[in-house]
């Protein structure tokens, strides 16, 4: 299926690894010019191993600390300079594992700064080029923990509810504009992330780290973790030129795993 969306130009956050690293090169694939942000940018680099060069598609890697407001000024001064992009991705790293009862106030102020603060941020200040030109999308990664509370992720749980909340006002307030507005609410994908959750879950219970993973697939109908490219090819959809009557919605790519209708 073409997409429709080879020659735009997307900044994919998050993009050295995991869930951002497959959708900058699901993106690139698709004839995106993409800029991949974090904080390595070697590892960024080495993902147009990957890239098909048929395609027209290339990434090319800036740096980007998001709990750093200086890193995001320079990183979207950069961005503003050569036009903005057509495609947001956010994508932010996950805090620390802590219960909601004991968690200290400067954990959570340091995440609402990098996984909030900074998100809107970047959307706001790229968001009037997307509209001058009628075509924008805004695509936002959060976690099953919006719709169903993770146990001990209370600073994930609180803040990424604070995405979804501004994410589907913005999505009413431009969608005349012919820009959308989405949310990703992805559930256990076999990242680096979810590998640490298993481990500290191993080490809080005394389990392997086998055995932490096997009862948390048990928990899947899917009977399994998803693959990062499962969820980079929703995204790359939901950022094509036939995802554009799609807007103010949260998309699970949990295999099942959420039980909430």
């Amino acid at each position: 299926m073409k997409l429709g969306i080879d020659g735009k130009k997307a900044l994919v956050l998050g993009a050295s690894k995991g869930l951002g690293a497959a959708i900058a090169v699901a993106l690139a694939n698709e004839g995106v010019q993409v800029v991949g942000a974090a904080r390595s940018t070697a590892a960024i680099e080495a993902l147009n191993a990957q890239v098909d060069t048929a395609a027209g598609g290339k990434i090319w890697a800036q740096r980007l600390d998001l709990g750093d407001k200086a890193s995001v000024a320079s990183l979207l001064e950069q961005v503003l300079k050569y036009g903005g992009v057509d495609i947001l991705i956010n994508n932010s790293g996950g805090p620390a594992p802590g219960e909601a009862r004991s968690t200290p106030l400067d954990a959570w102020q340091s995440g609402f700064d990098a996984m909030v603060a900074s998100v809107i941020d970047m959307s706001q200040q790229l968001l009037p080029r997307m509209v001058e030109r009628k075509w924008g999308r805004i695509i936002t990664l959060t976690s099953s923990g919006v719709d169903t509370p993770i146990a001990r992720l209370a600073v994930s749980n609180g803040l990424r509810q604070a995405l979804v909340g501004w994410s589907k006002t913005l999505a009413s307030e431009v969608a005349a504009d012919g820009v959308t507005v989405n949310v990703i609410v992805q559930g256990r994908i076999h990242t680096g992330r979810v590998d640490q959750l298993d481990e500290a879950a191993a080490k809080r219970t005394g389990s392997s780290v086998e055995d932490v993973r096997k009862a948390s697939m048990a928990t899947i109908p899917a009977g399994r973790y998803g693959r990062p490219e499962e969820l980079a090819d929703v995204v790359a959809f939901l950022a094509s030129e036939k995802a554009s009557y799609i807007t103010g919605a949260k998309i699970r790519v949990d295999g099942g795993m959420i039980k909430s209708v």
